[in-house]
């Protein structure tokens, strides 16, 4: 049986592709004997995909959909059907590839909980009265497309009051002040936050950093949501005024936001909220956008300062 395996050369040390890169490498072919060989292909593909099921009473209804970025494919020997196949002697050879990623808009690499994204070589070895040799490996793209970025370098406030019921009394206000939306992988998330505790209880401010996935299909929307950090304040005792300044570190592991695919989104949220007892929690929330470090807007966030 043919053995087929696909060797990428890296170009950087974070080991990925960006629109307009090369990928090139060799695919090794290993055959113990003299074989015809019909045709040797590798293929270089971009795409997304969505897939769940939902339950309505006893029928169950599968929610599917893709999107194609792009698709190159390079025969390193000819199909018959083409120009005719190839006789290839046992041991090992090699054939060199390369492909160069198309220019576009096009999202980075993910994992989604109901679907990925994923960039992949794909090799297949077809051989007369044989079933197809196939190979496949992936290799992780960041999109470099600029984005909005006035909006993104525009400070987010907010606020919020709450009269206080049941078992406690008076009220509960905050401000809250973020520098900007966006913020590179790594970064710190400065939040600023003013609390006037009027009430007959303390309460303990709590910040949190989550991911909402967004899954499309058949016009159905499925979402997920995943906390990446949370972080807790000290608490503030009742008719107590308090000026909070927090800095949250953004993991660098995290994914870019992602929202330039059509059946599969990542974004996140920033929520600050009062955790009081035996009442409901007022809460902010803030959307805040992730940038790899090397993306065109990632150089102007470098180089911001505040007003």
């Amino acid at each position: 049986m043919p053995k087929l395996s696909i060797i990428y050369n890296v170009i950087n040390e974070e080991n990925v592709f960006k629109s307009g890169d090369v990928i090139s490498g060799k695919l090794i072919l290993e055959i113990s004997k003299e074989t015809k060989i019909d045709y040797l292909l590798i293929k270089a593909k971009g795409k997304a995909r969505v897939v769940w099921s939902e339950q309505y009473g006893k029928t169950t209804v599968v929610y599917y959909d893709k999107e194609k970025f792009f698709k190159l494919e390079h025969y390193l020997i000819q199909d018959q059907k083409v120009g005719g196949g190839s006789v290839v002697r046992g041991g090992f050879h090699e054939y060199p590839f390369a492909f160069q990623i198309p220019m576009g808009n096009m999202p980075s690499s993910f994992k989604a909980d109901f679907g990925k994204i994923n960039y992949t070589l794909k090799a297949k070895l077809g051989r007369p009265m044989k079933v197809p040799t196939k190979a496949k490996t992936e290799f992780t793209f960041l999109s470099n497309d600029d984005i909005d970025t006035p909006l993104l370098m525009e400070p987010q406030f907010g606020e919020r009051k709450e009269k206080m019921k049941v078992f406690t009394s008076g009220n509960i206000a905050m401000n809250i002040h973020t520098e900007r939306m966006a913020y590179l992988q790594g970064e710190g998330l400065k939040v600023m936050v003013e609390i006037e505790n009027n009430s007959s209880r303390k309460i303990v401010p709590k910040f949190s950093l989550y991911q909402k996935q967004s899954h499309f299909a058949k016009g159905k929307r499925r979402v997920v949501t995943k906390q990446i950090l949370k972080e807790v304040g000290d608490p503030i005792s009742a008719s107590e005024h308090q000026s909070i300044t927090r800095v949250l570190s953004i993991p660098t592991t995290v994914s870019p936001t992602i929202v330039n695919c059509k059946v599969l989104h990542v974004e996140y949220r920033m929520k600050v909220y009062l955790d009081i007892s035996f009442a409901k929690d007022p809460e902010i929330k803030f959307p805040i956008v992730i940038l790899p470090p090397d993306c065109n807007c990632g150089k102007m966030l470098q180089k911001w300062t505040p007003s």
